[in-house]
């Protein structure tokens, strides 16, 4: 665990969806490459750790996706693997890119670029009232004019788990390029390329499987191979060499990983029972993740508080999903995630530094109020009613 802090004896990290805690011998491993790189120079170490750095990190993404250990490539992010991948899949004006509500907004960019340079159409595939995709919208319009369809395994901003794999059912008998992002999936569910049927598969090593920075991969089908011939799929700028062994490590260290209670359920129920809490979390299967908003007090606020209880949480803005949040009347939200590494401990200290921010926070705001002479009427979490003219967050929405 990291240095306590003033107020509790341990930090509470509920934060791995954006960066996990890497494990000590991940850590070890980072800065003895690092350190060896800074004396001998890169080629040395590519040289003496070739075995590491070209082979046996490609058998262990192998060993977590089932996919052919040649049919893996580094990249320095998932977004970049896209981005460098589907920018060059020969498209015309006669085809349609299918994406979901729940694409990224580095993914939208990737494709809007694609469809302003080929003229093709995108398509925003419907959802259903519960948050979950249209499988029966997508079997009915499914046909030989859609060339690509990009989905999110788990959306960044909020812990629906979207069904790849009936996706890459429905989708199998056409001729359709399918792209995963499974960037806030793999290392937390089961990811398994050759179930969900998909030609390109794009992760980060550093979320929930814990390892440095920089360093993220996609899996290929040999079909998008050919399609991408003869240019090739290498990257132009690779990952440093000592976040590709890092990572080596961590892949080890996760597959040596018990599973761990599902702490979710417990996240879940300790959330909502917060008054004035209100969850985003569409669908019906949820990974863990969970994203929330408050009625008076906004996000940032609330994440900062939290850190000076030493409870780690992310803020999450619109952007990240253009196409859900805004739509849904969210600018801001608090997202916590649970790993493996989290206990239920950690999921109680959570709820209780919550209520106490809250608490906090009512006596601020109530105090202030009392020395201007202006008390206003509480509403029902106990925070007075507040004017217009707060902070606004610029949303950017492509055109569809």
């Amino acid at each position: 665990m990291n240095a306590p802090t003033s107020h509790r004896e341990r930090r509470v990290h509920l934060n791995t969806a954006g960066v996990g805690r890497m494990p000590t011998a991940v850590r070890d491993v980072l800065t003895g490459y690092a350190r060896h790189e800074d004396r001998y120079g890169p080629y040395e170490l590519e040289e003496q750790f070739e075995e590491v750095l070209q082979t046996q990190i490609h058998e262990r993404l192998a060993g977590l996706l089932n996919v052919p250990a040649a049919d893996t490539v580094l990249f320095t992010g998932a977004a970049a693997a896209f981005d460098s991948l589907v920018s060059r899949i020969p498209l015309g004006p006669g085809d349609r890119i299918w994406t979901t509500p729940y694409e990224s907004a580095a993914g939208l960019t990737t494709l809007y670029a694609l469809r302003d340079r080929t003229r093709c159409r995108i398509d925003v595939i419907p959802l259903r009232a519960s948050g979950d995709l249209d499988l029966e919208w997508m079997a009915a319009h499914i046909d030989e004019g859609v060339a690509l369809v990009s989905v999110t395994h788990v959306p960044s901003a909020c812990g629906i788990v979207n069904p790849v794999e009936a996706v890459g059912r429905i989708l199998a008998p056409y001729r359709c390029l399918y792209a995963v992002d499974a960037s806030h999936a793999v290392g937390q569910l089961p990811v398994d390329a050759a179930r969900i049927g998909c030609d390109l598969l794009t992760g980060d090593g550093w979320r929930f499987l814990r390892g440095p920075q920089g360093v993220g991969f996609a899996a290929l089908s040999p079909r998008l191979r050919a399609t991408l011939a003869p240019d090739g799929v290498e990257p132009w700028i690779r990952p440093q060499s000592a976040a590709v062994a890092a990572l080596n490590t961590a892949l080890a260290h996760h597959a040596a990983d018990a599973t761990g209670a599902d702490l979710l359920p417990e996240l879940r129920a300790t959330i909502a029972e917060v008054p004035g809490i209100e969850l985003i979390a569409p669908g019906e299967v949820q990974s863990g993740i969970l994203a929330f908003q408050h009625a008076e007090l906004p996000a940032a606020l609330i994440r900062r508080r939290l850190a000076a209880h030493g409870v780690v949480v992310w803020k999450t803005v619109a952007q990240e999903l253009p196409l859900y949040l805004p739509g849904r009347d969210v600018s801001t939200a608090v997202r916590a995630s649970v790993h493996h590494d989290n206990s239920p401990q950690d999921v109680a200290l959570f709820g209780e530094a919550l209520r106490q921010v809250l608490r906090e926070e009512r006596t601020r705001t109530l105090s202030a109020a009392r020395g201007l002479g202006a008390v206003r009427a509480a509403g029902e979490g106990g925070f007075p009613q507040q004017r217009g003219g707060g902070q606004r967050h610029l949303t950017l929405c492509p055109a569809s």
